[in-house]
């Protein structure tokens, strides 16, 4: 059974599970389906905002489809979760992609 399937079987008792969301979303991006991984972090982030780690992804799989302009939109929203949350070191990864992406 692969990463995905247990992942999804893992779902069926727990749907709204962010951490099981993120994990398989991270596995759809390692096959190259960013199309559900897309969905997934989407789907965190709309039920879940303070989920910081999913906004980076989110970005990073943006950016990869080259929609720049959503992408730094995400960093920025996921900067000011992190800030919230007191998460520097998310805040600070978050800040520096933005950076990149802005260069």
């Amino acid at each position: 059974m692969s990463r995905i399937e247990k992942l999804l079987e893992y779902l069926k008792t727990a749907d709204k599970d962010s951490f099981l969301q993120h994990a398989l979303a991270l596995e759809y991006i390692k096959v190259g389906n960013d199309e559900e991984a897309r969905k997934l972090f989407n789907e965190i982030l709309l039920r879940e905002p303070s989920y910081v780690g999913s906004y980076y992804h989110l970005g990073k799989l943006l950016e990869r489809v080259a929609d720049y302009e959503k992408a730094i939109r995400i960093y920025k929203r996921g900067m000011e979760e992190a800030k919230k949350a007191g998460d520097n070191h998310s805040y600070n990864e978050l800040q520096g992609a933005l950076e990149d992406i802005e260069e």
